[in-house]
């Protein structure tokens, strides 16, 4: 290891054993293994970071080797890509390598199996085989061409090779074990035919190995000691060690395989099937979309190298699959770009403001630093004149107290500039904003030293002037997803919580120290959050991307949801307790719009769940959530819905009850509907004593219905 003294995680505990047991540490030696079949992801970056990093410590090679052993799905596009990646977070691989280097050998190795009847070419159809392959919980059953003699399986297997027979009709399948409790090892397939052209072999084969043949044996030629995979492949360690056990040389290096969790990151997904699908289905605008949580996407987005890899490092390698909260990778770009980004200003949704007092004509180029955390950045000039955009939500004709913004009659600075005084405004026919005059106190510029200059305003604000401004595109991203984890509801497709607000493109102003930025230059726009310049920027149009806000919104925003569900949780209360209609059908009005308002979907599970109990306020509750939301019965486990309707219909308020028969009313799910109608009967038959007009009215339409 590196010499500093650290905690060791589990994998670093794994190799330290190994050397401990006589392993020589020149015997180290890692790989990363991605199948070029599409971009890679912020997942990949962790695993990039892992094998890479543990080369680094332990001052082993580490190879960069593609598993392109399905030409169906892969493409050189895909192998340019990754390597770049790898390459721009800063990565040097010993060697470039190929399954598909070994075709070959593996195919030479596959008719040794044959030959020691521990392999067999078998000519079921797919269904066939599934069926045969039993379940978890039953046992599988010999194929009928599993005891093939040798000389036929020599024979078939050739003639596979050499294309003789259409995709589908053979496979070469290893022969384990049928009964085996790990369906892995219940004759694997190591062989498909395939009439495809493969990126680097062309059309000369026509069989492909599958990923668990190629997978370990590619391991065991590069003489990689530990073979670091996803949680996902435990099952396939067994395989993996059986395969080597049939062609091991025991004076070579054995590779061994351990398993780590995956590092899922909230509201994004990370499956290539996924991500694949919103680029084909253009719900995003390709593979390096700065909404993506691809490597490319990221960098595009503005992204850097050094914050991949902290957020790698800060998340760590644990032994249980866990949800990260996006905040935190958006924590370690903005830590690594307020060191970094020179600060300038922009205004994203202008207003004029005109000073009134200053001189027609007259221009100053005012001293701005460019960043306050890095020493040796210096100061650049801006131009002030007496035209200037600023931001329309800073000023307020009318403003509360604690606003800190310009208003009428109140004092705020231009950063690096004046001091400013609201005078009056001017509107359109509609009554809109169009101008703010404003005059400046001529003895405040900052930093000139004068009194004036150091007297305390209640706020300052950004701006640029008209004059030099340059015109901008500023495409404003947000979280593709609205629900943390999209992808993680069994009955729900995770295309249904895309965030239809997750682009929005303005036309901004920047300063004109902006004008020669290049693509993937980057900048805080101040009191707005950081931009990066976008690839699509040429000298006549400048674009930008938004990477992060300066705060995360988001966390506000679950914050004002959680508390919109519990206010309107209190607010329920007030329902029971008055007396007329109209002001239960404003209490209701309210509560729902601020469920309509809950974007969060699992924070809806969880209220509508927490709220299945017999207290009434509860089920009301929960009642409203189903007729609101987004949220539906379908999206609910039955175990819970059936509760909720059971004590529903049985609780001892007739709001209750009426709420819970419209919503089984309105339902779509018949059958649902259907298991309560002995239920409904009863009431319909005996209605409680408290029983409303209401609730009799809709009883009946039911019964008839």
């Amino acid at each position: 290891m590196a010499s500093e003294e650290k905690s060791l995680n589990f994998i670093e505990q794994i190799i330290e054993e190994d050397l401990k047991s006589g392993l020589s540490q020149t015997k180290l030696h890692f790989r990363f293994p991605p199948e070029p079949n599409g971009y890679l992801h912020i997942g990949h970056a962790s695993s990039i970071a892992l094998n890479f990093g543990l080369g680094i410590d332990y001052q082993s090679p580490v190879n960069l080797r593609f598993d392109d052993t399905n030409p169906e799905k892969e493409e050189q596009e895909f192998v340019d890509a990754i390597k770049k990646d790898v390459e721009w977070l800063g990565y040097t691989w010993a060697e470039e390598r190929y399954a598909s280097d070994y075709f070959q050998q593996l195919y030479d190795w596959a008719v040794l199996l044959i030959k020691k009847d521990k392999a067999y070419v078998d000519s079921q159809s797919s269904e066939d085989m599934a069926i045969q392959k039993g379940t978890p919980s039953t046992v599988g059953t010999d194929s009928p061409y599993r005891n093939r003699s040798v000389e036929e399986n020599l024979d078939l297997f050739e003639r596979m090779k050499n294309g003789e027979f259409e995709a589908g009709t053979h496979i070469l399948r290893a022969k384990i074990d049928m009964k085996s409790t790990n369906m892995l090892m219940r004759d694997p397939i190591m062989y498909r035919i395939l009439h495809k052209h493969h990126h680097r072999t062309g059309d000369s084969w026509k069989i492909y190995p599958m990923y668990d043949w190629a997978h370990g044996q590619s391991d065991y030629l590069e003489a990689i000691s530990h073979s670091f995979c996803t949680l996902e492949f435990l099952p396939h360690r067994e395989l993996y060690d059986w395969f080597l056990d049939q062609i091991l040389d025991e004076n070579k290096l054995r590779p061994k395989q351990r398993e780590f969790a995956r590092r899922n990151l909230s509201h994004t997904v990370v499956s290539k099937r996924k991500l694949q699908q919103l680029v084909k289905e253009k719900h995003v605008n390709g593979w390096d979309d700065p909404r993506m949580s691809t490597i490319s996407g990221l960098r595009r987005r503005g992204y850097t190298a050094a914050s991949l890899r902290n957020f790698a490092n800060t998340i760590g390698i644990a032994k249980r699959d866990n949800l990260i909260n996006v905040s935190v990778l958006e924590f370690c770009i903005r830590e690594d770009l307020n060191k970094i980004a020179p600060r300038v200003m922009a205004v994203l949704d202008p207003v004029k403001l005109v000073i009134t007092n200053y001189p027609e004509g007259k221009e100053e180029w005012l001293e701005a630093e460019n960043n306050q955390e890095d020493e040796n950045a210096g100061f650049r000039k801006v131009p002030f004149s007496r035209e200037l955009y600023i931001e329309r939500e800073d000023f307020l004709e009318e403003a509360p107290a604690k606003f800190f913004r310009l208003t009428l009659g109140k004092e705020v600075r231009l950063k690096n500039a004046y001091i400013i005084k609201g005078e009056s405004v001017v509107k359109d026919a509609e009554g809109n904003i169009t101008e703010i005059h404003v005059t400046y106190d001529t003895d405040s510029l900052s930093g000139s030293g004068t009194e004036a200059s150091q007297r305390k305003v209640s706020g300052t604000l950004h701006w640029v002037s008209i004059q030099h401004a340059l015109e901008a595109e500023v495409r404003l991203y947000d979280r593709l997803f609205t629900d943390e984890a999209p992808d993680s509801y069994k009955d729900k497709n995770f295309l249904d919580f895309v965030n239809p607000n997750s682009l929005e493109i303005v036309t901004g102003y920047v300063e004109p120290s902006l004008a020669t930025a290049q693509n993937e230059d980057k900048f805080q726009f101040q009191r707005l959050g950081y931009f990066t310049v976008d690839k699509d920027s040429t000298t006549s149009k400048l674009v930008f991307n938004k990477t992060v806000g300066l705060k995360d919104a988001w966390e506000e925003k679950g914050k004002k949801e959680e508390n919109s569900i519990n206010n309107s949780l209190k607010d329920i209360n007030k329902y029971f307790k008055v007396e007329t209609k109209p002001e239960r059908i404003a209490i209701e009005s309210a509560i729902g719009e601020s469920i309509k308002n809950v974007s969060s979907f699992s924070l809806l599970q969880n209220s509508l769940k927490k709220n299945i109990n017999n207290n009434k306020s509860s089920l009301l509750f929960a009642q409203f959530i189903l007729k609101y939301s987004r949220l539906k019965s379908a999206d609910v486990e039955e175990e819970d819905i059936l509760k909720l309707y059971g004590m529903s219909l049985k609780s001892e308020s007739t709001y209750v009850r009426s709420k819970a028969l419209l919503n089984l009313r309105d339902i779509e799910n018949e059958n649902l509907r259907n298991q309560f109608s002995d239920q409904i009967l009863i009431l319909f038959s005996n209605p409680p004593k408290n029983a409303s007009e209401r609730e009799i009215e809709i009883l009946s339409e039911m019964v008839k219905k």
